[in-house]
């Protein structure tokens, strides 16, 4: 499955749920996560989205380690049933 398809369906998600998946551009920060997601309850995520069977590149994965360190929460999104899950665990997180 292509990336734009996957990302849409991930937008359309979070929305449903009351959040924002802001496309994430961070000039002269190459290799960030692709979606800035915003929930409600103030939590907030990283994800960077591939298409079906892809894989990050050396330099995503390094910025993904970084935001990890950080204590960001970073996800690597390839289908919608990983969206699904990504949503599930979302709903975890504003129960907390």
């Amino acid at each position: 499955m292509k990336e734009k398809i996957i990302e849409d369906y991930l937008r359309d998600q979070v929305k449903a749920m009351g959040g924002k998946a802001y496309k994430f551009v961070s000039p002269g920060n190459a290799g960030v996560p692709d979606r800035l997601v915003c929930l409600p309850a103030g939590k907030v995520l990283f994800v960077e989205l591939k298409g079906t069977g892809k894989k990050s590149t050396p330099l995503q994965t390094k910025r993904q380690i970084e935001l990890t360190m950080l204590d960001q929460k970073v996800f690597v999104v390839d289908s919608k049933e990983r969206v699904d899950l990504l949503i599930a665990h979302c709903k975890e997180l504003m129960a907390q």
